[in-house]
């Protein structure tokens, strides 16, 4: 017993460094960044995309903070500029993720802002990209002989359609490839982002 309390005291001090070195330390140096002025807030429709984005697990193949250029060339890849905090002002549960299985995300809204594109890709991605490994999404859509008025038809190739019907997207489909349009941080680093070497000050691969 006498040797038990010496270790479970290390461990809380381990345990209190730990979080105020990672947690109460970034939160006072960059929990109050502004948003910058071409940040808006998601819409009701883009809120619910990304509701389903969480909900399908698309954060554990796909992350949203492309690197600064000497941890990798992410803006070679046409992924855009290294991120910064004020990219997530209004981001809650942030998505940033830790693995790309897919490409990044935090300017997919910039690279593909078809509508058209998004959801032919989410019915299924190898309509568009016959080597991807992502998995469709048919549930977001319904089958259908014929569409209604109103109704928002998927184009698909003749190899991915189904014979003599049409796709329409279900409105979870339209609200997710709303939230991915929406993801598009190209405006300009605000100037408290930026640091000496030019690099932003704090990139969230960093």
């Amino acid at each position: 017993m006498n040797r038990s309390l010496p270790l479970i005291i290390l461990a809380m001090a381990i345990l209190a460094f730990a979080t105020t070195l990672l947690v109460i330390v970034p939160k006072f140096q960059i929990g109050h960044e502004p948003a910058p002025a071409g940040l808006h807030p998601y819409t009701a429709q883009q809120q619910r995309g990304r509701d389903q984005y969480v909900a399908l697990g698309c954060v554990y193949c796909h992350s949203q903070q492309p690197r600064t250029p000497d941890q990798a060339p992410d803006a070679e890849r046409g992924w855009g500029r290294a991120s910064v905090a004020a990219d997530y002002a209004y981001d809650s549960p942030h998505l940033m993720g830790t693995m790309r299985t897919g490409p990044d995300l935090m300017n997919v809204g910039a690279r593909l802002p078809s509508m058209g594109w998004q959801l032919s890709h989410l019915y299924q991605p190898r309509a568009i990209s016959p080597w991807s490994i992502m998995p469709s999404y048919p549930f977001l859509f319904e089958v259908k002989d014929k569409a209604a008025p109103g109704d928002t038809v998927v184009w698909l190739p003749a190899k991915s359609a189904p014979p003599g019907k049409v796709v329409v997207a279900k409105p979870e489909a339209i609200d997710l490839a709303a939230y991915l349009i929406a993801l598009d941080r190209t405006y300009p680093v605000p100037s408290t982002a930026i640091r000496d070497d030019g690099y932003a000050k704090h990139g969230a691969g960093r």
